[in-house]
Order: structure tokens, then C-alpha cells, then sequence
């Protein structure tokens, strides 16, 4: 009897995703380069549906046709030399999965060059972390359709569940499934950072203890913005450090890394003409806040000459910065839905916005009760030119507008940097403007460039000669 399907790369991505699936009844061929590590998976996590390979001829041809391989290995070269290594075992019609954060671009190079040779190839982005791979995932597959076709009951039967509804779809051609991964990853990064500002405010500014944090967010997770993220905030601030008798978190050194998918985000919204200002100033904190040495040595150098805020109602400041918070993230997405928009009309894609925002409910790291309604505005108007315009997220920002101006206004009175909040309502207040202050850059780039620039009463392009331009 032949296996159902094969999974190369043992890392525990790869481990839980292959325990997953054989959790379902499939059975898994597992390849490993080090055979060492597929070991270590047999005897730490043993399933009767698993069988290791140490050859890679061996292990491919263990696979029933046609033969479906799922690569979870490092993004980057190692996915190229796995492929260059299957592509002479396979025959056409096999099917090859890139199932890590591979660059979107490389996943349209590869489903080029994999279909040039008569196979299949998916880039499946899939998002949850360790815990989703093992008990069920969102995942974004893109690629072949008909390769697709082969391999939906085992995405289906191994994704996350919410109401019943399995969080994956056929998102779109070659690269689509792993764009949209990445801009799974750029909204997550802004909002972990509108997380992070609510908490410097709350702390800083309205004085709150670890214990009001938790008790906060715990019971800001029973509201609108119940999600994984607050969910998870709110546990992180009532563990304590074993090593000394403080809060966790007050031990935690304030550097945050990334991977690399905020920034593609960021160089997409460049690359598509899309602004991803929130987006990106959630990314740029990230880069500054791995200069603490340098952040230690200004603290001491560059002053703060504002005044501080006192606080004498504390539940109405922290209602405050909740609803500062909520109608932040509504914009996050907006920004996150557009460049999903723009990029589906330069690469060719079909995207199904509201199908994406149902497979985000469950098993990723932005699952949130907030998406319902994101497939509320999707189902209503697919054409959608943006969330704010929704009618219920229009109802939110402008119940939450006033609010949001008062807390990014205090945060930069108190001096505590918010980049988020201030580039949420920035950003709404550019796209509500009709008439902007661009003529005037305009008319600078035709001043010292010849640029030419557009009129207001008549068609076509326009140069005037401005006089004595080194004057």
C-alpha cells in the first residue's frame, strides 16, 4: 500500500503539521535530511500512520499517485535545492506544496519552472504557529486548481474550524496563497504594535498595574475586540518571572525581531502604490526598538519638555484607548484589504476577500470575532474599494474618530511614541480628504524638474516656466 502523502522537513512545523494530518486518517511518508531528526520524530511523537524514509528515492516512491509532497523546510534557497532534488523522481502530474513563509515572488518563479516540467506546485501559506500545525491551521493555498483539486479533503479535514466552517479556501494562482500569508503577517504586525501602544499608554499615562492590565484586556476580550492576540495579552500579564518575585513581562527585554514577512508587506505597498502607512510604522518600530543601546544612551541626552497627563478617571481613560484601539484596527485592515486589492490587478489573481477574511477566524494569529464582519462587508459589496466605507465600520470610526484623536494627541503630549495610533487616524483623514496638498508638490516638481503636472479644468499635462529657478 502506498502513502497518502509525504512530508520533508522535521522541524516542528513540519513534525506537527505531519502529526495533523495523520491525525485524519492519512497516512504520511516522512523524509528528513538529517535522518537523525526523522528518528528523533518516531520515537518522541510515534503514529501508526507514519512511515520514515531515509532515501529520498525511497521516500517518493512510497507516495500514491499522483504524489503529493509537502515541503516545510526554511524559506529562501533550502526550498530550491529540495525542489531541484524531487523534480527527477517525480512524474506529471505530482504534486509538489511549499507549505513555509516562501517570498511570494519566488513562489511564481517556482510555479513556473515546476510546471514547465509537466508537475504541480502549490504555495501554501500556512499560519497558527506550533499549536495551529499540530490541531489545525489557517491555510492559504495558491497554485494549480487542478493540483488543488487533489489535495482539498486533506486541507480541509486538517484546518482550523470556525462554526463548523473550515479555515482554508483555493485562494488564487502561483503566488497567491503565499501573498496573502504575507499580508496575514503585515496586519499581525500592526496589530501586536497597537497592542503594545495601548499598553505603554495604559501603563504610562493611566497608571495601571500588571494586575488592571490583565484584568483589563481580559475584559476587553469579552467585547468587539475578542481575538487571539488580547486574548493572549491579557495571560501574559499575570504570569510571574520564576527566577525573581516581578511580572514576566517587567524581565522581558523591550528588542522585538521579525522574520522578514512585515517587510515585504511594507515593499509591496510600495511596489503596488498602496498605502501601508499603519502597516509599516508597525515594522519600523520593530527596527527601532532593536537600537536599545542607542535608546539607552539618547534617554539621557535628548529631553522631554511636555506635561504629563493626569489621570483622574481610570476606567473612562482605559475605555478611551479601547475604543482608540478598535478603530485602529479597523484602518490596519483596510490598509491590509486594499494592498490585497491592488496586488490582485498587477499580478492577475481573483481574490475572494471575504472567503480570506472566514479563513482568518480560526487557527492563525489574527483569528478574531472582528473578521465576521469583514465577510459581513465583503458579501454585501465584493467590489468594496475599502472597509472604512463599509457601513458598520464607518459606524464604528465614527462613533471612535473623537477618541482616537484624544489618545494619539496624548501619547505624543506624554511623549510616549505611538506611531500606530498616529498613522491610523493620519491615514484616515488622507483618504477623507478631497482636496489635498499635493498640487503644491506638483507644482515644486514642474518648478525644478519640468515634471509637468495636471489641471483641475482641463485635460492632459501641463509645464509652465516658473522664472528665475536659482533665485
Amino acid at each position: 500500500m502506498k502513502n497518502n502523502i509525504g512530508v520533508m522537513g522535521l522541524a516542528v512545523m513540519g513534525r506537527n503539521l505531519a502529526l495533523n494530518i495523520a491525525d485524519h486518517g492519512y497516512t504520511v511518508s516522512l523524509f528528513n535530511r538529517t535522518y537523525a531528526v526523522g528518528q528523533e520524530v518516531m520515537e518522541e511523537t510515534p503514529h501508526k500512520n507514519f512511515t520514515l524514509y531515509e532515501g529520498l528515492e525511497e521516500f517518493v516512491s512510497s507516495l500514491e499517485a499522483p504524489r503529493k509532497i509537502i515541503i516545510m523546510v526554511k524559506a529562501g534557497r533550502p526550498v530550491d535545492l529540495v525542489i531541484e532534488s524531487l523534480i527527477p523522481l517525480l512524474d506529471k502530474g505530482d504534486i509538489i506544496m511549499d507549505g513555509g513563509n516562501s517570498f511570494f515572488e519566488d513562489t511564481i518563479r517556482r510555479h513556473k519552472e515546476v510546471s514547465a516540467q509537466g508537475l504541480h506546485y502549490l504555495g501554501v501559506g500556512i499560519s497558527g504557529g506550533e499549536e495551529g500545525a499540530r490541531f489545525g491551521p489557517s491555510i492559504m493555498p495558491g497554485g494549480d486548481r487542478e493540483a488543488y483539486a487533489e489535495v482539498e479533503n486533506i486541507l480541509l479535514d486538517i484546518a482550523a474550524k470556525a462554526y463548523g466552517e473550515p479555515c482554508t479556501t483555493y485562494v488564487g494562482d502561483d503566488g497567491a496563497g503565499h501573498f496573502v500569508k504575507t499580508v496575514h503577517n503585515g496586519i499581525e504586525y500592526a496589530d501586536m504594535q497597537l497592542i503594545a501602544e495601548s499598553y505603554s499608554l495604559l501603563k504610562h499615562v493611566g497608571g495601571l498595574s500588571n494586575d488592571e492590565l490583565a484584568e483589563t484586556f481580559d475584559t476587553w476580550n469579552k467585547g468587539e475586540l475578542d481575538s487571539y492576540l488580547i486574548e493572549i495579552t491579557a495571560e501574559i500579564f499575570k504570569v510571574k518571572d520564576d527566577k525573581t518575585d516581578k511580572h514576566l513581562i517587567d524581565v522581558i527585554l523591550d528588542k522585538a525581531e521579525q522574520k522578514g514577512t512585515g517587510k515585504w508587506t511594507v515593499q509591496e505597498g510600495l511596489n503596488t502604490g498602496t498605502d501601508v502607512s499603519l502597516l509599516a510604522s508597525a515594522v519600523f518600530a520593530r527596527m527601532m526598538s532593536s537600537n536599545k543601546v542607542q535608546r539607552v544612551v539618547a534617554q539621557n541626552k535628548l529631553n522631554y519638555f511636555g506635561e504629563r497627563s493626569l489621570i483622574e478617571d481610570k476606567d473612562a481613560f482605559v475605555e478611551k484607548v479601547r475604543q482608540a484601539l478598535y478603530a485602529s484596527k479597523i484602518i490596519a485592515y483596510a490598509q491590509g484589504f486594499d494592498l490585497m486589492k491592488n496586488a490582485a490587478k498587477d499580478y492577475g489573481w481573483d481574490l475572494n476577500y471575504g472567503e480570506i477574511a472566514k479563513i482568518f477566524r480560526a487557527g492563525c494569529i489574527i483569528r478574531a470575532k472582528f473578521l465576521d464582519k469583514i465577510t459581513e462587508a465583503y458579501d454585501k459589496d465584493k467590489n468594496l474599494d475599502n472597509l472604512m466605507l463599509d457601513e458598520s465600520f464607518k459606524t464604528s470610526i465614527d462613533a471612535y474618530q473623537a477618541t482616537l484623536r484624544e489618545v494619539a494627541a496624548l501619547a505624543i503630549q506624554n511623549g510616549i511614541s505611538a506611531p500606530a495610533f498616529t498613522n491610523a487616524i493620519s491615514y484616515y483623514d488622507a483618504y477623507r480628504t478631497s482636496d489635498s496638498n499635493a498640487n503644491l508638490i506638483q507644482a515644486q516638481r514642474d518648478f525644478f524638474g519640468a515634471h509637468t503636472f495636471e489641471r483641475t479644468d482641463m485635460d492632459g499635462a501641463y509645464h509652465h516656466e516658473w522664472g528665475n529657478k536659482d533665485a
